[in-house]
């Protein structure tokens, strides 16, 4: 399933792409239902940074038929984002720590400069295979899978927005 969102910011290219690269666990008080972001290793070489994130969500709504089996507290994830600052994007793929093999996710951002502004594209894609996941009877599977990925795409969508706002907030809050 395709993950696509674009997001719009007030300020400069340099700025935007700074801060989503190294200031994500200074802005979690302006990511609405994110609890936390511990950066877990960082490697900076020339222009490449690889920056791994363990990010934490225990209020996201859950659909009925997902409740069985995602908890709240399976709402954590590790982010491995390769960031090119000659190239102005960043390459991402989400290790969902509950749930492992279970789900592939992956995708690349492009900072795109305005002017005065920013776009942020997000190009990604989300499979879930609910037969890998703890708690899915086999049988199952077929029908709580796709509706899992659709929350988790949904989710995915609505924190990327969220983040892109959370950023604006935090540069604002500095000008």
């Amino acid at each position: 399933m395709k993950v696509d969102a674009d997001a719009q910011l007030s300020f400069a290219r340099d700025q935007v792409f700074s801060a989503y690269r190294d200031r994500l666990t200074e802005m979690v008080p302006y990511l609405g239902n994110i609890n936390s972001i511990v950066e877990e290793s960082r490697q900076d070489e020339g222009g490449l940074s690889h920056v791994v994130n363990i990010w934490r969500s225990s209020d996201a709504d859950l659909p009925k038929v997902a409740r069985s089996v995602v908890k709240p507290d399976m709402l954590a994830w590790r982010d491995h984002a390769k960031w090119n600052a000659e190239e102005w994007t960043c390459e991402w793929r989400v290790e969902h720590l509950a749930f492992g093999q279970a789900v592939d996710c992956a995708g690349k951002n492009r900072f795109i400069d305005r002017g005065d502004s920013c776009t942020v594209e997000i190009r990604g894609h989300l499979n879930v295979d609910a037969k890998h996941m703890p708690g899915v009877p086999r049988l199952l599977a077929g029908t709580v899978g796709p509706v899992i990925e659709r929350f988790i795409v949904e989710s995915i969508k609505a924190n990327l927005v969220k983040t892109a706002e959370g950023v604006a907030s935090y540069l604002e809050a500095r000008r």
